[in-house]
C-alpha cells in the first residue's frame, strides 16, 4: 500500500522583475539571486541559444560570455 508520509509541495520562487538588481547579503557581501537560473537573463540566453544552434558553440564565444556576465551580475556563481 502507500506511504503515510505527506508529499512536500515544491517551493514557489517569485520571478524577479528584470529591472530590479540583486542585492548583496549583509553577512557575506555576496549577491543573492532573485530568481532561478533558468529564468535569469532571458534576453542574453535567447541570443546565445540561437547563435549556438545556427553557428555552433565554437563560433559564439561573444554571446556565451555576454550571458555569463549577465548571470554573474544576477548573483549566480558560474
Amino acid at each position: 500500500m502507500g506511504s503515510n508520509q505527506a508529499k512536500s509541495q515544491p517551493s514557489i520562487t517569485p520571478v524577479a522583475d528584470k529591472n530590479l538588481s540583486s542585492q548583496p547579503t549583509a553577512e557575506t557581501g555576496e549577491i543573492k539571486p532573485k530568481c532561478k537560473a533558468c529564468c535569469a537573463c532571458p534576453e542574453t540566453k535567447q541570443i546565445r541559444d540561437e547563435c549556438v544552434i545556427i553557428n555552433g558553440q565554437e563560433n559564439c564565444s561573444k554571446e556565451i560570455e555576454a550571458h555569463l556576465v549577465c548571470m554573474r551580475a544576477a548573483g549566480f556563481n558560474i
